[in-house]
């Protein structure tokens, strides 16, 4: 009987192994991971590929997202800002750019850098107060906590005094505020509420693809006027779910001009995705007015479409540096190609930073990034651990001229696996302004050195090492 369970062990591994070998779209090094975890733990192993080796989705699933996608981009024909004309060394960054979400650079919108902390927020809640049309609100996390009450509050008095609100969460980053008496408070005063990619029986939908998919994006709408960009979460600064990593340190940016509508029309697809409502008509309005003077471009990218990835666009903006380049991310676990183009700036005699968290709050993300310090350090990048908190921020900069913020991380999960929105700019003034945040990230930072790595306990850069060999996966 055990011979029996074996030769079913080791047949399935070899089903597996001949899968991942076969299933295109796998970098080699994530063929090679995956390989490696089916044959070193065979049950576990397979069960993991099972589960998170494949970007499942359910066949109607696809067949809606795509159906929308069309009908959206048939509504936008005529209605869309004339694209930018961009020269110069960021003109490759915003074509893959393009390649990815199908947005054009578009000029004449005004950028406002808000300030750090629980204060940023208010800008948003100020302008809920005001909205005459509509809000559209999407977030990953919610939390029912003071920056969550008054977000929910003043969405509520929005909707009962007339104003079309509507909220789409995602089902798992804000089930706490999904289970409190706030959202069914909203929806009590006619805020329209909806959750993406709802799990509901995990088990059941396990069978119909992955749960693990999420909409990691952050978007707020007002009255097609107003919205933002950035990595606040709808959550106080001290986040109380994981409260012994606070303060958590984010960016928001708020933006006025061409650029709001493709934060709009990226609120409309998720919306339609999980809704009938057709939001069609709101891309339709005309924006009065060319406010300010930044060229900008959303990116947004997700699971059911992973040809190209914001990792694309990244890699443009860091082979174009010539001077600085300077980087945020609380988890640093790239491709290949991106770390190695980090690198090779470095080599070349490009002024490299990356801020990371000095504590992380996810400890095989951690490992995972400090695997690769070594051949950081090595190739000249200063690695700076912020220590006062959790930083959250996710922004590159380049040679002060243009930039990349919003919700994708550093990492295969965000490239790959979430839905995430982020915004690629060209400003030089802009642009100073983020190199100028990062740089008081900096000065809170302890400086990571070659002689600390090599300290490092044999214990440490095993589990390190052993770790890294899953980085593609995670």
């Amino acid at each position: 009987m055990p011979s029996i369970w074996v030769m079913l062990v080791v047949s399935a591994q070899v089903a597996f192994v001949i899968r991942a070998l076969l299933r295109s779209g796998l970098t080699p090094s994530a063929r090679l991971a995956w390989v490696t975890i089916i044959l070193a733990l065979p049950v576990v192993g397979l069960g993991a590929y099972a589960l998170f080796g494949e970007i499942r989705m359910a066949r109607a699933q696809r067949e809606r997202i795509r159906d929308i996608r069309h009908h959206l981009h048939a509504m936008q024909i005529g209605q869309a800002s004339p694209s930018a004309c961009v020269s110069g060394p960021v003109r490759p960054a915003f074509a893959a750019g393009q390649a990815t979400s199908q947005f054009p650079p578009v000029a004449g919108n005004r950028l406002t850098l808000l300030p750090e902390g629980d204060a940023m927020m208010d800008d948003i809640i100020e302008a809920i107060d005001a909205a005459c049309d509509h809000v559209h609100v999407l977030y990953y996390i919610w939390l029912p906590d003071d920056t969550g009450t008054r977000m929910a509050q003043a969405l509520a008095a929005a909707a009962r005094r007339g104003v079309a609100c509507r909220v789409l969460v995602d089902d798992h980053g804000a089930r706490r505020l999904i289970r409190a008496p706030l959202w069914r408070q909203m929806q009590a005063a006619g805020v329209a509420l909806e959750r993406a990619a709802p799990l509901g029986n995990p088990l059941v939908s396990l069978l119909f693809g992955r749960i693990d998919l999420r909409n990691h994006r952050k978007i707020v709408v007002v009255d097609n006027r107003l919205s933002w960009v950035g990595s606040r979460n709808c959550a106080d600064a001290a986040f109380a779910i994981k409260r012994r990593f606070a303060p958590w340190v984010d960016i928001l940016v708020r933006l006025e001009g061409p650029v709001v509508r493709q934060q709009q029309a990226v609120f409309v697809h998720d919306w339609m995705t999980h809704h009938a409502e057709d939001l069609g008509a709101v891309l339709a309005a005309q924006h009065a007015g060319q406010p300010g003077a930044v060229t900008a471009q959303v990116i947004s990218s997700g699971p059911d479409d992973v040809q190209t990835t914001p990792s694309d666009a990244l890699c443009a903006m860091i082979y174009a540096a010539t001077d600085r380049l300077t980087m945020t991310t609380p988890y640093y676990v790239p491709d290949q190609s991106l770390h190695v183009a980090i690198c090779s700036a470095a080599e070349r005699g490009v002024a490299v930073d990356l801020v990371l968290p000095a504590r992380n709050d996810s400890a095989i993300v951690g490992a995972a990034s400090e695997s690769l310090m070594p051949e950081l350090l090595q190739a000249g990048v200063r690695v700076h651990l912020f220590r006062p908190g959790l930083i959250h921020s996710k922004i590159v900069t380049v040679d002060g001229q243009f930039a990349m913020l919003g919700t994708a991380n550093l990492d295969h999960r965000s490239f790959d696996l979430n839905y995430e929105n982020s915004m690629l700019l060209a400003c030089r003034d802009f642009t100073e302004e983020l190199d100028t945040r990062q740089q008081s990230y900096i000065d809170r930072a302890t400086p990571m050195d070659r002689a600390t790595v090599a300290a490092w306990p044999l214990w440490r850069r095993l589990r390190n090492n052993v770790i890294a060999l899953a980085s593609p996966l995670l």
